[in-house]
């Protein structure tokens, strides 16, 4: 397996009672790729309504989904909460997630959860590009306009950001390899300059230091949340027709083989209730998915307006191939 060499060891947090050799004496047990900080208050949250000890173990997604995979059928973990569709799409391609109701998987739309019925996305991320307006009129409608010469110095990106990781993965399933490998070489020889994270770019932009940049849309909400409206000079500007650069993903869930089902599944219709929903949009700015629950964030176009590429989320799995092609590019 691809990602099995990402291996780390895991962090525990424990919001039940622990077993004395590390797992769990009842209840169930999350692997957990979601921040911490983000998560535990809804964790707490969940481990009153599910009614049992919830023991959590956290790590990057990719490094659990190997972990996972490394463990096998020997795991303690009954669920895996990822921060992206690529590493839940990972386990099910081993047949590592078991089943979930049809009652469940109708609660979130088909295009946010496993094509084989076996993980739901629970909260959304929409890829776009922040512009300076002081610097540009406007920012290019496709992404793979950004490797023509008029971008040259101009842009900004986070190549070893996951979101910006699964981006490049969606553009190989849309694209293809060799165009998206010219892509890259394109964007290379444009100048665009790396930054560490979505928040240093975007910082970038508004500073005016890079024109636009490439990163997920709730780092500009939570700024402008912040800083105030007009305090911030850049804008977002998200992409039509499909485009590669409108990828939509998401952050799910899925129960693993020999799971403590009962309470698992609890947990998972906890995590897709109005209050689990409600946590990540106030909490984070993403897009609650569940049919019905609608964001309260200002000004955020609604899920249903975007246009975004239609592609199954499970195929961002090939992490491992697209991050070979970064490194040829001289990205990472």
């Amino acid at each position: 397996m691809a990602i099995a060499a990402l291996l780390i060891p895991l962090a525990s947090a424990c919001g039940g009672d622990d077993g004395e050799d590390g797992g769990s004496d009842a209840g169930i047990v999350i692997y957990s790729g979601r921040n911490e900080k983000l998560i535990q208050p809804l964790l707490d949250k969940l481990e009153k309504a599910v009614g049992t000890g919830v023991e959590v173990r956290y790590g990057g997604s990719a490094e659990l989904a190997a972990q996972l995979l490394e463990e096998g059928d020997k795991t303690e973990a009954d669920l895996f909460l990822s921060q992206d569709a690529g590493a839940l799409g990972a386990l099910s391609k081993e047949g590592r997630l078991d089943k979930l109701p049809e009652e469940t998987l109708g609660k979130v739309p088909a295009q946010f959860r496993g094509s084989g019925g076996d993980w739901v996305g629970i909260s959304g991320r929409v890829r776009v590009l922040v512009y300076n307006p002081d610097k540009v009129d406007k920012a290019p409608d496709s992404v793979r306009d950004l490797v023509k010469p008029e971008w040259k110095g101009k842009i900004g990106y986070a190549p070893t950001n996951a979101s910006f990781q699964a981006f490049v993965t969606g553009m190989r399933v849309l694209d293809g390899e060799d165009a998206t490998r010219k892509w890259l070489k394109g964007i290379k020889d444009n100048d665009a300059k790396p930054y560490d994270n979505n928040n240093a770019v975007l910082d970038a932009v508004d500073s005016g230091e890079v024109s636009v940049g490439l990163i997920n849309h709730y780092y500009w909400y939570e700024k402008v949340a912040e800083k105030g409206a007009d305090n911030v000079t850049a804008k977002l500007h998200y992409l039509p027709g499909g485009d590669p650069g409108a990828l939509i993903n998401v952050a799910g869930v899925g129960l693993l083989k020999d799971a403590n089902r009962d309470a698992a599944l609890k947990a998972v219709d906890y995590l897709l209730s109005e209050e689990a929903q409600s946590y990540f949009s106030e909490e984070t700015k993403e897009y609650p998915l569940v049919t019905g629950v609608t964001s309260k964030v200002p000004d955020l176009p609604p899920l249903e307006s975007l246009k975004a590429p239609e592609i199954d989320l499970g195929k961002l799995e090939s992490l491992q191939e697209t991050l070979t092609m970064l490194r040829e590019a001289g990205m990472v």
